[in-house]
């Protein structure tokens, strides 16, 4: 198993990007293993699916919900008994911890039920996503999305075509980039924004789609035919969330919907953004193009993250926590995602990669140290705003 070490460094001038090593540095040499090796590498017995078990959470998932729902329900008229009227703004914090994580946990059973991963009949499975994605239908992505995801991110997020360290015209981020504030503003809009800006506008997604790319369109070039009723019934679920939004501010009051809806939607939004983003960015990670990439190099181009400890293993699934062996056999319950990384990392060694380190820190320094890859190569590393990589490519 791989660990990180935020020591070693490989400059790169910002103008000739000639390499040169400033330390000793990590020689990174892909694999050749098949997927077979890998997965025969896997006891049989953890690729069984248990249904009743995967409903069972999926249940303890929306009771637990509802009973932090009704729960921050009584934290308004219980503060306003005891101070002045200024309880309503000054308790927000207070009510934002309550149901937050819960409700993204509820996202990720029915992601999993989409990657067949708790089910195998597919009409059980998608009766399943319905439910979990309708109980949380007013605090995160599309309906079909959880589905969705799954058949598409393997193949779109390893095959690099990201960022390039070719100039361009000077821009906010050019002249600001270097200011701590600006980073955090950025990371904040990130945090908050970035998965409305992809549904909506494919914003960070592939370049090849066609402009105005989003995932509201049935005919959009995201989907298959198969997936279009789908997407219309999502469609139809969200029309109806927003007329319930405006009764809701109508009947009860905007800081109320505010507190009760709209906090709770960006929360499901942030953990979403932070998960993936931390899941597939690191500068140790590489990004393969062209004949070097491969569906198993791909899936070990992520990290596992000790997400919010014990915290992010019960509300969250296990998500972050054991990551990579989900990108290599989607449909594995999650639930024998911790036995199965114990085999899966024995095998891969030093290609499989995990961090320790706090999450929020890990956003802060990742988001710094990954600005851009090079142009040339087919197996690359980011590299920070200095032109400063942490691993690079055997020759």
């Amino acid at each position: 198993m791989a660990t990180i070490d935020s020591s070693t460094n490989v400059s790169c001038s910002a103008d000739s990007r000639s390499h040169h090593v400033t330390s000793d540095v990590d020689i990174f040499v892909p694999f050749n293993w098949s997927m077979k090796e890998i997965k025969d590498a896997i006891p049989p017995h953890l690729f069984v699916r248990d249904t009743i078990r995967g409903l069972v959470y999926l249940l303890r998932d929306l009771v637990l919900a509802a009973a932090l729902w009704k729960a921050s329900g009584y934290i308004d008229p219980y503060l306003g008994r005891h101070t002045d009227g200024t309880y309503t703004l000054s308790n927000l914090p207070l009510e934002l911890v309550v149901p937050r994580a819960d409700f993204y946990g509820i996202w990720v059973i029915g992601h999993e039920f989409g990657s067949a991963a708790m089910e195998p009949s597919p009409r059980l499975g998608s009766s399943a996503i319905r439910l979990a994605m309708f109980c949380i239908q007013r605090y995160g992505p599309p309906i079909f999305l959880g589905k969705y995801l799954i058949t598409g991110i393997t193949a779109t997020t390893h095959q690099w075509n990201g960022m390039k360290s070719s100039s361009h015209e000077i821009d906010w981020d050019e002249i600001f980039g270097d200011t701590p504030i600006y980073t955090l503003f950025i990371l904040i809009r990130q945090q908050l924004l970035a998965f409305p800006a992809y549904l909506l506008a494919n914003v960070s997604g592939q370049k090849r789609y066609p402009r105005f790319t989003n995932h509201f369109n049935p005919n959009s070039v995201i989907f298959n035919k198969s997936h279009r009723r789908a997407v219309m019934l999502s469609n139809a679920g969200i029309l109806v969330m927003i007329l319930a939004v405006f009764w809701s501010c109508q009947k009860y009051g905007a800081i109320s919907v505010l507190k009760r809806y709209g906090i709770p939607w960006l929360a499901v939004s942030h953990w979403f953004v932070m998960i993936t983003y931390l899941h597939h960015t690191s500068p140790h990670l590489p990004h393969y193009r062209n004949n070097e990439w491969s569906f198993q190099r791909g899936a070990a181009a992520t990290i596992d993250r000790d997400f919010l400890s014990w915290q992010g293993r019960f509300f969250l699934h296990d998500v972050a926590h054991f990551h990579v062996v989900h990108h290599f056999f989607p449909q594995m319950p999650w639930y024998n995602g911790a036995e199965a990384t114990e085999h899966l990392a024995s095998f891969l060694g030093n290609h499989y990669m995990r961090s320790s380190q706090p999450v929020f820190k890990e956003l802060w320094d990742t988001y710094n140290e990954c600005q851009f890859v090079d142009d040339e190569g087919d197996v690359v590393f980011y590299r920070n705003k200095k032109g400063e990589s942490k691993r690079r490519a055997a020759s």
